[in-house]
């Protein structure tokens, strides 16, 4: 026998929202991953960026991130707690790989802009949920003694 009512509780339009905004950066963390194993297998660039053609630091920044963004993408569409993690990590090796280090990788100011932008509305979205849960929570309720 099922029970009338779920126990969960609906979500609010911000976590809706959130979902929505970390299964979209998900779907770029994928692309970045696509893009990173067709570099180093060869299919992309003439086949001039393959992994034994590549210099030591792009062999190590390459295959790096072609691991750490198909694992940041699953638990960023997930929407678990790892996934933000996984991601900043993978975010902050490509700043520091085009920023820091651009005389070795070169310049990309799309990646470090959209990188910086993404941090930025997630931790808008963080501080609304805060803000959301303090406020549920100083809600008067009909239960207490």
């Amino acid at each position: 026998m099922e029970p009338d009512s779920h126990n969960a509780p609906k979500r609010s339009l911000t976590e809706l929202l959130f979902v929505v905004f970390l299964r979209m950066v998900a779907v770029a963390c994928l692309w970045f991953a696509l893009q990173y194993w067709a570099m180093l297998v060869g299919y992309s660039l003439g086949g001039r960026a393959r992994f034994d053609l590549l210099d030591l630091p792009w062999k190590v920044a390459g295959s790096s991130l072609a691991v750490i963004f198909p694992v940041a993408a699953l638990g960023l569409w997930m929407a678990v707690s790892w996934g933000p993690v996984i991601w900043a990590l993978g975010a902050g090796a490509q700043v520091l790989m085009y920023w820091l280090w651009s005389d070795i990788f070169g310049y990309n100011r799309l990646a470090i802009t959209m990188h910086v932008l993404v941090a930025t509305v997630y931790l808008v979205f963080r501080l609304a949920l805060w803000l959301e849960m303090r406020h549920k929570g100083e809600e008067i309720r009909v239960d207490l003694p």
